[in-house]
């Protein structure tokens, strides 16, 4: 029973990557993925976070993964990138003209939104200018990957994967929030009120059971 249990879902989650993804590779990643949320999981469930909170994680998970899933597989970003190059870009060489448009627009998006952020938050020149360059490093690696065309498979495997990775990483973040409290994991998982009651039961037997004659 202890092989079939393995068997069983490796070879299925194996199988099924290789049919709707193209590569055993991609069962190998999602599978220690997903074995990571759900260990994640229960211990979330152990100590005590709220139900609501467990399903939340795995529902925005859910929604941005559907969602990287279609546009991915489908090569949304790229086709776009090859639009507005083909309008505003026309001089740039065809097989890198999603590239550097995705890159330019996501790096430039980025350092904006950075200089917001840094300015806001750390209220100096310093910060700003910080997150100035942090926000374009970040914008410029988005727009660089958001030209690739991965392929209707490998497209749809990588929105999974990070859909998975969004929920250990929601579930690890409530799982900071919510603490570890030993009082309280001994008060839930110590069978208390059983001991209490096993020895108040023997005390009640051996004041009323004669003892035996002593040899």
């Amino acid at each position: 029973m202890l092989f079939l249990g393995i068997l069983v879902p490796v070879g299925l989650i194996l199988y099924v990557s290789e049919w709707w993804f193209g590569s055993l590779g991609w069962g190998v990643l999602l599978g220690l993925e997903l074995g990571i949320g759900v260990v994640l999981a229960c211990i979330a469930a152990a100590l005590g976070v709220p139900g609501s909170r467990i399903g939340g994680t795995f529902a925005i998970a859910f929604v941005v993964g559907a969602v990287l899933v279609v546009v991915l597989a489908l090569a949304l970003p790229n086709e776009a990138w090859t639009r507005i190059g083909d309008q505003v870009a026309g001089n740039v060489e065809a097989g890198v003209r999603p590239l550097v448009v995705g890159l330019g627009v996501l790096a430039a998006v980025g350092s904006v939104l950075g200089l917001l952020w840094g300015g806001f938050r750390g209220r100096s020149f310093g910060s700003a200018i910080g997150g100035l360059i942090g926000g374009a490093i970040l914008g410029a690696v988005a727009g660089a990957l958001s030209a690739i065309r991965f392929g209707t498979g490998p497209g749809a495997a990588l929105g999974v994967a990070v859909g998975l990775l969004i929920w250990s990483i929601l579930l690890g973040r409530a799982l900071w929030q919510h603490g570890f409290d030993t009082d309280a994991m001994k008060a839930r998982f110590w069978p208390s009120q059983t001991i209490e009651t096993t020895k108040e039961t023997i005390e009640w037997v051996r004041e009323r059971t004669p003892l035996g004659p002593r040899p």
